[in-house]
């Protein structure tokens, strides 16, 4: 039984007709009847902006409420993921937990949970968040957030009818905050602002595009007339098409697309399947690859919720588990955990669980990715500049990886690829498939610049924040050409 059943702390405001997150959290604790109890609430506010044809097409704010009750029962776990309209009374939270208490003796008959471990307690705070601002009210976001953005999209849309242009996009921010409590008396609480601005160019006939996009937590600063200008020198590169057969090419990735291909290694980086022979991080003959050298570029990749620009949770929030995630460790503070250090396979992914069979430390990851280790002088302009004959790799789209045990990963070029010679774009060339695995765009990293800020363009539904520099990748498979536009 939760500690804190008596008299609720202040709460927030609630959304009409719910009640607010800190009761509903409350409400549930104090209503557990098995061994133990976690509650998570997050309430979303979100404001959305999309435009077509060179005009805003459609707006709009909205806040949605998602909720879970997990409870622990004979150590197994049980988890109901709630709706809002589970969120309006005592009697609807008080039943949504008796679900969840259902589901935990059920899943008991077969046994304790592989990643059971006693619930995170108040004595660790390390997580260096303020858990005294439980009791402070959900945070907001409205259409004041885009007060950079919307001159900068007038003025973009008044350049692109002026060149014959067409500008496509969005743009969309959330603030969602997340309340954790536990009936081992842990309150946490922490704000996740998350901004992402996607724009596409097309020249007046269709026939060329070009992708652009960014993160931003505020919007401060973000000028989509800017974004719009870079798109457009891109279409006038493609007024030169140029056919290339499928084969090896040495291709520069800008930091979006090397994102595109770091997001997926970290979520193959589990601590536990390594160990067990099931994934690309497996040694032949057991145990892990850890140490091993994939380049010998000094390229470090790592998740650090206090990464500059890209701050998430410092603590563990599951709703449900996997094999590196686990709910029995909701609450327990997150640090930086290495993947690769200095060329080398560093740490993977454990719970408490699997880092106490393995004896190894606890290593969760979170919802950031950076990688350092390239010349922080150099741009992609630069890296342009350095490359005798290759390929500029401006977007990928519906990479699916159809190998396992190597990460070998299928995809296609689209909305720009272009030939470089002698240092120059010297025009666009058709789209292919490629199969390339994110381990061997490390292996074969060239020429590295600068670690800058960016958004994946095939995984920024659920990865908005990452790090990334421009890389020159030796011997890229483009295995064959592609109709695709």
């Amino acid at each position: 039984m939760t500690p804190a059943s008596g008299a609720l702390p202040p709460a927030g405001p609630a959304t009409p007709g719910l009640l607010a997150p800190q009761d509903i959290v409350e409400i549930a604790l104090a209503a557990s009847r098995t061994d133990g109890c976690i509650v998570i609430v997050q309430p979303t506010s979100r404001a959305n902006v999309r435009w077509a044809n060179n005009t805003v097409t459609t707006n709009g704010v909205s806040d949605t409420l998602t909720w879970w009750v997990i409870a622990v029962q004979g150590g197994a776990a049980g988890t109901v993921a709630a709706s809002a309209s589970a969120a309006g009374s005592r009697e609807q939270v008080a039943e949504t937990v008796r679900q969840a208490e259902d589901a935990a003796r059920a899943a008991a008959q077969a046994g304790p949970a592989q990643d059971l471990q006693p619930l995170v307690g108040t004595g660790d705070d390390s997580t260096g968040t303020d858990d005294a601002a439980f009791a402070t009210a959900p945070a907001q976001t409205s259409f004041a957030v885009y007060r950079d953005l919307l001159p900068t999209l007038g003025a973009a849309f008044g350049a692109a009818r002026s060149r014959d242009e067409i500008l496509y996009g969005f743009a969309r921010h959330e603030q969602a905050t997340t309340y954790l409590g536990t009936s081992t008396g842990l309150r946490r609480r922490w704000v996740q602002p998350t901004g992402t601005v996607e724009l596409n160019a097309k020249s007046a006939d269709l026939a060329r595009s070009s992708w652009s996009a960014l993160s931003t937590a505020d919007f401060v600063g973000v000028d989509v007339s800017a974004m719009a200008d870079n798109l457009s020198e891109r279409l006038g590169w493609s007024t030169r098409q140029i056919e290339l057969p499928a084969g090896r090419y040495d291709t520069l990735l800008p930091p979006t697309a090397v994102a595109d291909f770091m997001i997926p290694l970290v979520w193959r980086a589990g601590a536990r399947a390594a160990h067990e022979g099931r994934s690309p991080f497996s040694a032949p003959g057991g145990g892990t690859r850890a140490g091993e050298r994939l380049t010998d570029q000094a390229l470090s990749l790592y998740t650090d919720p206090l990464a500059d620009g890209i701050e998430t949770a410092p603590f563990v929030v599951a709703a449900e588990s996997s094999e590196d995630l686990s709910v029995f460790d909701n609450g327990a503070p997150v640090g930086r955990t290495t993947l690769v250090q200095g060329g080398a396979v560093g740490s993977l992914a454990h719970t408490r669980a699997s880092a106490q069979r393995y004896d190894e430390p606890f290593t969760p990851v979170t919802d950031n990715l950076t990688l350092i280790g390239g010349d922080q002088r150099r741009t992609t302009a630069d890296l342009i500049a350095g490359l005798e004959r290759g390929l500029l790799l401006t977007s990928q789209w519906y990479l699916r990886e159809v190998d396992p045990q190597s990460m070998l990963t299928t995809g296609v070029t689209r909305d720009g690829v272009f030939l470089v010679e002698g240092g120059e774009i010297v025009g666009a060339c058709n789209n292919f498939r490629f199969n390339m695995s994110p381990l061997d765009v490390l292996r074969r990293a060239g020429d590295v610049g600068a670690t800058q800020p960016t958004l994946s363009r095939e995984w920024s539904d659920w990865f908005t924040r990452t790090a990334m520099p421009p890389m020159v990748v030796h011997d890229f498979v483009m295995s064959s050409v592609s109709q695709a536009k």
